[in-house]
């Protein structure tokens, strides 16, 4: 009998989006390019494209803890994200489970703003994931508009992106990645890790022209999805960046919006 490869598991807890640019299709894209397999719980469906979300519709949180279980039943990961929450009940679902989970590498992207600008993450909802869930992470990967509401300060500099990695590091207990893609008149994308202890400055060249979609979920699966590979943390993010860089450099064109390339 030939032998079967075994192969690592990892989850995304996250929104669909009929687009397939973001939320769980993204996800599943880049655990897919890692060799990861990837499990998923879905936290509600979306009308959407790239330019706009025309509708969400929440799971109930019964429905959320029931794909939990049926996951754990039989492919229980070691490593998992989240992505977009769209209730309290769901938020208060996930730290109820990770609460009696707590050997499972957690990774949050507070996803609160979409990037066509509808807010995503009632006031409820913020005050839990903050609360309660965030000190159950192991990383969480705020974007500069999720770093202001999590530190209460506007990020203008490199500078600014450092104090907002050590100061949401310090308050909610886990390590932070502050993106800082979209700082205005800098050549670089600087993003800065922080866990207490270690600061890493990764940077990349921007890749002009493009207008992508989807790139905070893509981040944070590959630093899953790195994880559930068996890399440290350090090692995760800074693959992480790499793999992000090179999609957006390999971006393809579907009618008028680029698509991030998880396989190039």
């Amino acid at each position: 009998m030939a032998k079967v490869k075994s192969m690592p598991v990892a989850l995304t807890i996250a929104g669909s989006d009929s687009g397939g640019g973001a939320g769980i299709q993204a996800d599943l894209k880049t655990f897919a390019a890692y060799g990861v397999h990837g499990l998923s719980a879905v936290t509600g469906l979306t009308a959407q494209n790239p330019r706009r979300i025309l509708a969400v519709k929440p799971c109930p949180p019964g429905r959320l803890r029931q794909q939990l279980d049926a996951i754990w039943e039989e492919f229980p990961p070691l490593v998992a994200k989240t992505g977009m929450l769209v209730t309290a009940a769901q938020v208060r679902v996930l730290v109820d489970f990770f609460q009696s989970h707590d050997w499972v590498c957690l990774i949050i992207d507070p996803v609160m703003v979409s990037s066509s600008g509808t807010r995503l993450l009632p006031p409820d909802a913020y005050k839990l994931l903050i609360e309660k869930l965030l000190p159950l992470a192991a990383l969480v990967t705020p974007n500069l508009d999720e770093a202001t509401l999590l530190t209460g300060r506007r990020i203008k500099s490199v500078e600014d992106l450092r104090t907002a990695a050590r100061t949401i590091q310090a308050r909610y207990g886990c390590a932070a990645l502050v993106k800082g893609g979209h700082l205005a008149n800098t050549r670089t994308a600087v993003d800065i890790y922080y866990d207490g202890k270690n600061e890493l400055i990764l940077s990349a060249p921007f890749v002009r022209g493009l207008r992508t979609h989807g790139t905070g979920c893509t981040y944070s699966a590959a630093i899953t999805a790195g994880l559930a590979a068996d890399d440290s943390l350090q090692q995760a993010v800074t693959r992480a960046k790499h793999y992000i860089t090179r999609a957006i450099a390999g971006s393809y064109r579907i009618g008028d919006h680029f698509v991030l390339g998880h396989f190039a």
